[in-house]
């Protein structure tokens, strides 16, 4: 819902928490103020039209502070009679916050007030919602958690077993090579016994023949 009213001789489209600058009411802070010319009030598709202000609806604000508006400069000149005139201005403003809007007996501020605890019910629902997964979620870490230890603990002694299995075969593999090594020098002393035989035999034959 929304309304079109007119205060310090200008027009504004405002609705329920809309904030204003406007021209200075005599009014102070905390005070509520209600508008008397209310051009126009639309809710959804039906719309009142002031003929020339709204019968039958009526807009209230609430003074949130006084301000001043920016400055302005005034500047008049005269030529050719040496007349200057310079002058500052800044606007005295009153800022309002729009507390409600009734039409035919229908508030707006009732409305929105519905529409924050309907929203406000929900976002706790979820909270309870998003409650209960987080602890499901610890749940599951702190079992995953116990379970974890013995898994490693039976992942070591596989690896140790592993490990032993390995050094085993390592010990088994040198010592083949050992023995194969010390097979291999056997043989070529052997070897080395008999190609020299014939050689001795015949220092010897000779040695008899002097």
């Amino acid at each position: 819902m929304y309304a079109v009213i007119e205060t310090g001789g200008k027009q504004y489209r405002v609705e329920v928490g809309t904030e204003l600058e406007i021209e200075l009411l005599k009014a102070d802070a905390g005070e509520t103020v209600a508008f008397d010319r209310v051009l126009l009030i639309a809710d959804g598709e039906t719309a009142a039209i002031g003929t020339p202000v709204v019968a039958n609806g009526s807009v209230a604000g609430e003074i949130v502070r006084r301000d001043r508006g920016e400055k302005v400069i005034s500047f008049k000149y005269r030529p050719k009679a040496r007349r200057r005139v310079k002058k500052g201005h800044r606007q005295e403003l009153t800022i309002v916050r729009i507390s409600d809007i009734v039409l035919d007996g229908k508030s707006a501020a009732k409305e929105v007030a519905a529409a924050d605890a309907a929203r406000q019910t929900e976002r706790q629902k979820l909270e309870a919602a998003a409650r209960k997964q987080a602890e499901q979620d610890a749940a599951l870490a702190a079992k995953l958690a116990a379970d974890k230890p013995a898994k490693g603990e039976a992942q070591e002694k596989s690896e140790g077993e592993r490990a032993e299995t390995k050094t085993t075969a390592r010990r088994s593999t040198a010592k083949a090579d050992t023995t194969e090594s010390g097979a291999a020098k056997k043989t070529t002393a052997g070897k080395t016994t008999k190609s020299d035989a014939p050689a001795k035999a015949s220092r010897a034959r000779k040695s008899d023949e002097d």
